[in-house]
């Protein structure tokens, strides 16, 4: 019936509009407080034992999905916007203070995000310059960071990018295309330089001489990490 109710708001020009000025003050990008406090409880239900710290920003519309996992928790001073994409948190990912994760976004299980990191799945289309960038069309892209991922303090990550599962993204890194599984990126833009070669049971460098088709080098050990991967807070 609800999904049915949404198609026909879909339809309507001029529902559409009545029905976003009802949920949504004019110029805004968060919804009004009655959808807040009486809407979303029930249409975005949690998994058990799912917390949303007191201070976050929870700018999540009804007409759009917003789920989060089993134990999953969204730390103080985060935003999250599900206004033009779903967003889902899997099961005991930890959402780093300060983060901001803008829809359409999936976040996997286990996934580590620290602190006053950026996942946005949209982006502003400025190719009229005779027209400000903020009243042109918004575009998306589905980010995805797979299983047991790590992403470091105050990296970024851009509509569309796949990062793959158990990889770890430096701090301050800027992902603007997909990561394979396995791998630790690092810089802007971000770079692969380590995988993991399941064969050694060890994480390699990426070098130069590996990319002309030698063989990688072992990843050395350093003070403070764990099999070459590099050990922080996952608040």
């Amino acid at each position: 019936m609800i999904a049915s109710l949404g198609q026909r708001i879909k339809q309507n020009e001029q529902l559409k509009w009545f029905v976003h000025g009802l949920l949504i003050p004019k110029g805004q990008a968060r919804p009004r407080r009655w959808v807040s406090w009486f809407v979303n409880p029930f249409m975005h239900p949690k998994g058990r034992g799912a917390v949303v710290r007191p201070t976050v920003r929870l700018d999540v519309l009804p007409f759009q999905p917003f789920q989060m996992g089993v134990g999953a928790t969204i730390e103080d001073y985060c935003v999250v916007n599900n206004g033009v994409g779903p967003v889902s948190v899997g099961a005991n990912t930890r959402v780093g203070i300060g983060s901001v994760v803008i829809g359409p976004v999936q976040i996997d299980n286990d996934v580590i995000i620290a602190q006053h990191v950026v996942i946005s799945g949209l982006n502003h289309a400025y190719d009229d310059v005779t027209m400000p960038i903020r009243k042109q069309p918004v575009t998306t892209g589905l980010v995805v960071i797979e299983d047991e991922c790590w992403i470091g303090a105050n990296a970024v990550v851009t509509a569309g990018v796949r990062i793959g599962k158990h990889s770890v993204i430096a701090a301050g890194s800027v992902v603007t295309k997909d990561v394979p599984p396995y791998s630790v990126v690092v810089g802007n833009p971000a770079r692969v330089i380590k995988h993991y070669d399941f064969d050694k049971k060890q994480w390699v460098r990426v070098s130069a001489t590996h990319q002309n088709g030698h063989a990688p080098e072992p990843a050395p050990s350093m003070p403070g990490t764990l099999n070459g991967v590099p050990v922080v807070s996952g608040l």
